[in-house]
């Protein structure tokens, strides 16, 4: 293997399975270890796709997310157990991760992700994952990663309902969130303390956008850039929708 050089023997014993795999390999495995990943929302997507990354050897983790962790979070945010209930979620978050892999490097925020935090974090990262569970969060942050140039990596899901998509803004003709769902939608959101979800359903999301990350940290395009990935967990069914950019969108028109 080229490269060998800078991973140690420990790491390449720790992340064997994944540097045999030629679409990683060493120089991958280093790519990742490079990395610096920004995460929004610890919760049911947020909790795998922080796990997966952090075993697969992203360098920096930044967790943002205000929640404190409750009882009815823990069927589908699995980094929480009972003596969780009423810890920051990040705080208890980066201990568990911290289970997993001691020598990550791991950032905590325990606010909101606003306007005035995406616009002083996301530079600073190479990838942001949109693990939250609202509209007002997730047109934010499409908005700074549109501007900056980020990729982002947005999943949501719902009852037995999910979706992921991939928007690469290193491609600058690439569609965006807003193209999707325009701005003024919040009032008819659908959330999950009203209408519920299934635990697994999150987690199915939350996984692959562990995967994408990867993929991209790796140096390879991602199957979903410009495509929705719609998944109906009732009749195990997935559809992909193609993206288009629109002309009037107010992000990237």
């Amino acid at each position: 293997m080229m490269g060998t050089e800078n991973v140690n023997d420990g790491h390449l014993l720790h992340y064997a399975r994944q540097i045999l795999l030629p679409e990683i390999d060493v120089r991958g495995q280093e790519a990742l270890g490079r990395s610096r990943v920004l995460l929004i929302g610890a919760g049911g997507l947020g909790c795998p796709a922080a796990q997966y990354l952090v075993a697969a050897g992203i360098g920096h983790l930044t967790l943002c997310d205000p929640d404190r962790v409750s009882a009815s979070n823990l069927p589908r945010q699995i980094l929480y157990g009972v003596e969780d209930i009423g810890q920051l979620k990040v705080e208890s978050a980066r201990r568990q991760l911290l289970r997993l892999a001691p020598d990550a490097r791991i950032e905590i925020h325990p606010r909101s992700a606003d306007s005035s935090f995406l616009n002083g974090q996301i530079e600073r990262h190479d990838l942001v994952l949109d693990c939250s569970d609202n509209f007002a969060t997730r047109h934010a942050v499409n908005a700074v990663c549109r501007r900056v140039g980020r990729p982002l990596v947005s999943a949501a899901a719902i009852r037995w309902e999910g979706q992921i998509a991939v928007f690469d803004f290193r491609n600058p003709s690439a569609p965006c969130y807003a193209c999707l769902y325009p701005t003024g939608m919040e009032d008819g959101e659908d959330l999950c303390s009203v209408s519920g979800v299934l635990g697994p359903v999150p987690g199915m999301l939350g996984t692959m956008q562990a995967l994408e990350t990867i993929r991209l940290l790796a140096g390879h395009l991602s199957p979903l850039a410009g495509h929705l990935l719609l998944l109906d967990a009732k009749t195990l069914s997935w559809r992909t929708v193609l993206l288009r950019r629109d002309p009037g969108c107010p992000v990237c028109s």
